[in-house]
């Protein structure tokens, strides 16, 4: 690599193949790379085949678009005037485990109020990684939240033995839906749960809405109607890869919701849902704590992950991005927190949407609605967050249906009336990052020297480097992308989000 007459596909190539020891991947590849480079003297760019740039960006026609290659020169220390992104190839991070969405009532039930051809195209959208942005994780609920049509359990009101257990209210919408998203997908979907609510009479309210809290003498009930939930839905060929405990436990909502301090969700997880997840053979689920919101996610994580007792059967700490109702400023300070806190636990962004939904936002191409979602991305990655989960995957014309008029923007939208798709901006900042980040990959070091620019990037276990960078900026953004002594300058329109792939 001294020898500046060597190819940058040689140089690429040898890197790739360092990165590949290091990380202590296959052998086989590391020979495969290693034999590839060209040992051609003089120098060369590369080639098409060897890089791509897509971009999306507001007040254009750029919906991850191919727009251009990628050209390495000599380094370039960028000046303090300027914008540049390096990446640092010898410092590997966190495993990536995947990108999806919320498979909710409301999406569901949405999907078959569509046209035949709108929902396949849905499905490609979606799960397609060739003609779509290729979704490998997905969230379902255990009976109803908001984004249902109305309450339901699935028991008879007073059934603490669970007796009357049955999922049969699913069987119209949620199950054919799920079932149609995991084929889609090619038959391997990573699927997590997450309650709203026990049933009513296990609450101290008597309501499943309206917070409440859990009774002590419905503590084993309760857990044990996560097994039949776990075992049902795997009945019907969904399987189960893991569950939080419950969804946002310290917000009393006008919806479906239960209220944990974080002591009464440590103790839960220990005494009762991960003894009875073990004795049922379902040790190996994924249990995911707090499900809530980054501002408490440090505070949380402490309470439970350092009692040995509970912290045994913890996969990670999920969290919200909803804390910024505050002051407009999200928090992933605490995500790197719980990171540096507890390295061999995992964190898992498991919801966000735009809420109050406004169709005349979606008119105007709004960009502060799909750049919440790169700015979040961008950052909960470079924290050390491993899977990142969007709420809804579809809603209506109108931001629902939902049963307490929470309407909230998706990333896409089906007239229930034209019985067609409407695919915001939102869908495809998301698809920067699925399309191309793929499950195994590696993040890498990544900085930037300018606010308005942001990036992360990943290795994938075929050897291509993905870097997504993002310019929230009104102007058009000229940077500099270094990586391992080499220069290359690109461009990025205004409110736009680009992926860079080098082969």
């Amino acid at each position: 690599m001294k020898d500046k007459n060597n190819t940058l596909k040689l140089f690429i190539g040898l890197i790739l193949s360092a990165v590949m020891i290091s990380s202590c991947e296959n052998p086989a590849k590391e020979t495969s790379l290693q034999e590839a480079p060209e040992k051609k003297s003089g120098r060369a760019p590369l080639s098409i085949s060897e890089t791509e740039i897509y971009t999306t960006a507001h007040g254009t026609d750029l919906k991850l678009s191919q727009t251009g290659t990628v050209s390495f020169d000599k380094f370039i220390q960028p000046l303090e005037t300027e914008a540049s992104i390096l990446v640092n190839t010898d410092r590997l991070h966190q495993d990536f485990v995947g990108i999806g969405a919320a498979l909710t009532d409301a999406a569901a039930e949405t999907f078959y109020k569509l046209n035949k051809d709108q929902q396949d195209l849905f499905m490609e959208a979606y799960y397609s990684i060739d003609k779509g942005i290729g979704y490998s994780l997905s969230r379902t609920i255990i009976h109803s939240c908001d984004f249902s049509s109305g309450s339901y359990t699935y028991i008879e009101e007073g059934d603490a033995e669970l007796k009357t257990f049955n999922i049969d209210h699913d069987r119209k919408y949620r199950l054919p839906f799920t079932k149609k998203a995991i084929e889609a997908a090619g038959g391997d979907l990573l699927m997590f749960a997450s309650p709203w609510s026990p049933p009513a009479f296990m609450k101290t309210n008597g309501n499943m809405l309206q917070g409440g809290k859990l009774k002590p003498e419905f503590f084993q009930s309760w857990a044990n109607y996560y097994v039949k939930f776990i075992e049902a839905y795997e009945k019907e060929g969904i399987p189960i890869w893991g569950l939080s405990i419950q969804n946002e436990p310290m917000a009393v909502q006008t919806w479906e919701s239960c209220v944990y301090t974080a002591e009464e969700e440590r103790d839960f997880l220990k005494n009762y849902l991960g003894p009875t997840l073990e004795k049922s053979g379902m040790g190996d689920k994924k249990v995911i704590v707090w499900d809530h919101n980054r501002d408490l996610l440090f505070e949380r994580a402490n309470v439970i992950l350092s009692d040995p007792e509970a912290n045994k059967y913890v996969w990670g700490t999920g969290f919200h991005w909803y804390e910024d109702w505050k002051d407009g400023m999200p928090m992933f300070k605490n995500v790197a927190a719980v990171n540096e806190a507890y390295p061999d636990k995992k964190l898992i962004f498991t919801e966000g949407c735009n809420e109050r939904y406004d169709l005349e936002r979606l008119k105007n191409d709004d960009p502060k609605l799909a750049e919440r979602y790169g700015k979040a991305m961008i950052n909960d990655f470079n924290n050390g967050t491993v899977a990142w989960t969007d709420w809804n995957i579809l809603l209506d014309e109108t931001g629902g249906p939902n049963h307490v008029g929470n309407l909230c923007f998706a990333p896409v939208h089906g007239d229930t009336k034209t019985g067609e798709l409407t695919f915001t901006r939102s869908y495809y900042y998301i698809g920067h990052f699925s399309k191309f980040i793929r499950p195994g990959a590696k993040r890498i070091s990544t900085g930037t020297t300018a606010n308005k620019l942001s990036a992360t990037s990943f290795l994938n276990t075929d050897g291509s480097i993905v870097i997504v960078a993002m310019n929230e900026s009104d102007n058009e953004l000229d940077y500099m992308l270094s990586l391992e002594g080499k220069t290359a300058k690109l461009s990025m329109p205004a409110h736009a989000i680009q992926t860079i792939v080098l082969k």
